[in-house]
Order: structure tokens, then C-alpha cells, then sequence
């Protein structure tokens, strides 16, 4: 898991000071390609990290060797821990690795670093839409998150803009697509980043539950969005070497159901309408086979129609 190679190699340089991308590869028995890849994510990350070159370089932790994390500045820290965040929600190992990093910080520090280690989760699993621009207001989400403080912003949503202030709770990149999950006076609300402008800190804190979790709360939005997003269902046959590819393009939408007879596999996809499911599936053509329901089959039937008046053979 990457973020406890981040903390291991952190550490190592803490007791040498000084070192290459090859003995960082040696000790934590990785290539020097992800050795390096890791020093220059702690480095971008704003961690004291700085490449040394030239003869007898390699890379530094500026302030010399150390046993402990007290050279770090407050920002360093936040900066530390708003990188390792994401990644340590998989395995009990990697958030072990984040709690004994905690404990050898500062006490003054612990609060806001805490803060930023659970400001931000990643879920890999796609809605069926991919952004992979990050929007400017993303970075001061953060700030507002860790630093506890309210924000103000304008929020449009079927064209309708109004202004709002929340508590920033914590945000999620789901896919290339970013969410806020905030408190608001009607209670726990999700917004869509790239729907937010004008956003700014205000200078009031904000009211964070002392018992939230950022992975629990995305967990249950998730549950109801595919609720409201999938109403409909068909099943559909697929060969197995096309399956990986339905399931990245269809994300939670693609339920694996086991094998058919034939040695397809058979899945559920599901939308809100007939209509939406075949325009998904057609471009697919006779590689995929819809068994049911038939409003699936006849929407694909009335494109294909449509689609063969338009594009009659020449």
C-alpha cells in the first residue's frame, strides 16, 4: 500500500538524513522507478523533501537526520497528512501506519493534522462520467476542512443559483468527480464541487460531529443515489473478455450475476429508464445480449431502426 511506503520512507530518511532513489528501493524492497515516484510525492506534497544533484547527491530532508516528526512545521504536517488520507482506507496495516505517524507529531499539531488525514477519501468506482480536472475550488474546500472553519458559496443546480453557507465536513473524489460533504441548517448535505462558485472562508467555526466518519457518511450517500439512479433493470449477456470493460464503463451500475451455459457471463444493468439502459448498450451491437425485460429490447429494436433509416447502406 503506497501510504505506508510514504511513512516508511519518511522515516528511513529521518535516520539517514541523506539518500538515493536505489536505497530507498533497497530497504523498502521496491523498484527505484517507485522510489523515486514516492520522493517526489512527498516533495510535491510540501513535505521538506528537495532532490540534492550532482555528484554525491540524491535526495534530503532538510534539517538533518531525525528520530521524530518535530521538525515539521503546522503546514508540513497538514500537507503530510492531507496526502496519506486517501490512501489508507483499504487495509488495517496502512491506517496503523497513519496513527503511529500521528503520535509522533506535536501535541499542538495533532488536531489539524487529524483533521486533514480525514479530510478527503477516494472512490475509484465510476457513475458513468469521468472529469479528470480538479476544480480551483477543491484546494480551499480543504483548508476550510482542516482548519474548521464555515464557508459561503453560490451552488447551481437545474439552473437555478442560490447562495449557501455550510460546515465542510470532508470531501470525496469520486472518479474525477469531487463532492463536499457538509452540515447545513437542514441537516447533513452532499454538493457537487464543480457546481459550487465563488466559494470563500469565512471566519466562523464550523460545527463538525464529534462521532462522523467521511467514509460511513459517503457510504450511505452512495446507497441512496443508487437508489434513485437505478429503478430499472435488465439482465444481459456478456463474453467474458468483454466484461472488465462493461463493468469500468457502467461503475456500480453492473451487478455480476455468475456464468451462463454458454460461457457468457451474466450481469444486471440498471438505470432510471428503459431508454436510458439502450442507448448504453447499443453502441455495444450484437456483442452483448439483452434477455430481459422486453421495454429494454424494444427501445434497442427502435434504435437500431432508427439508426439503420439514418445511415441506410450505400
Amino acid at each position: 500500500m503506497r501510504a505506508d511506503r510514504l511513512v516508511a520512507t519518511l522515516l528511513f530518511m529521518q535516520t539517514r538524513g541523506r539518500v538515493t532513489a536505489a536505497e530507498v528501493a533497497t530497504e523498502l524492497e521496491v523498484s527505484v522507478a517507485t522510489a523515486r515516484r514516492d520522493l517526489e510525492a512527498l516533495s510535491t506534497a510540501g513535505i521538506p523533501v528537495y532532490p540534492q544533484p550532482g555528484r554525491g547527491g540524491g535526495w534530503a530532508l532538510v534539517g538533518g537526520a531525525r528520530t521524530d516528526l518535530t521538525g515539521l512545521t503546522a503546514a508540513e504536517a497538514q500537507s503530510l497528512f492531507l496526502l496519506l488520507g486517501p490512501m489508507t482506507t483499504a487495509t488495517l496495516a496502512s491506517r496503523t501506519a497513519l496513527r503511529k505517524l500521528m503520535r509522533a507529531l506535536p501535541q499542538s499539531f495533532r488536531s489539524e493534522a487529524e483533521a486533514a488525514a480525514g479530510a478527503i477519501i477516494v472512490d475509484a468506482a465510476g457513475w458513468g462520467e469521468l472529469d479528470d480536472r480538479t476544480p480551483e475550488e477543491v484546494e480551499l474546500l480543504q483548508a476550510a476542512v482542516v482548519r474548521r472553519r464555515r464557508v459561503a458559496f453560490t451552488y447551481e443546480r437545474t439552473g437555478v443559483s442560490t447562495e449557501r453557507t455550510a460546515d465542510p465536513w470532508g470531501l470525496v473524489d469520486k472518479d474525477g468527480i469531487w463532492y463536499l460533504i457538509a452540515g447545513t441548517e437542514r441537516g447533513r448535505r452532499t454538493f457537487r464541487v464543480d457546481r459550487m462558485t465563488g466559494v470563500r472562508i469565512t471566519a466562523e467555526n464550523s460545527d463538525r460531529p464529534a462521532d462522523f466518519d467521511l467514509s460511513a457518511a459517503w457510504s450511505e450517500v452512495v446507497e441512496q443515489m443508487e437508489s434513485n439512479r437505478s429503478t430499472l433493470a435488465a439482465t444481459v449477456l456478456v463474453p467474458a473478455r468483454l466484461l472488465p470493460v462493461l463493468q469500468d464503463r457502467q461503475g456500480r451500475h453492473c451487478v455480476v450475476e455468475g456464468p451462463a451455459p454458454d460461457g457468457r457471463i451474466r450481469v444486471r444493468i440498471s438505470a432510471p429508464t428503459a431508454l436510458m439502459i439502450a442507448q448504453q448498450l447499443a453502441g455495444w451491437g450484437t456483442a452483448l445480449e439483452v434477455l430481459e425485460p422486453e421495454s429494454v429490447r424494444a427501445e434497442l429494436g427502435r434504435l437500431g431502426a432508427e439508426l439503420a433509416a439514418a445511415y441506410p447502406n450505400g
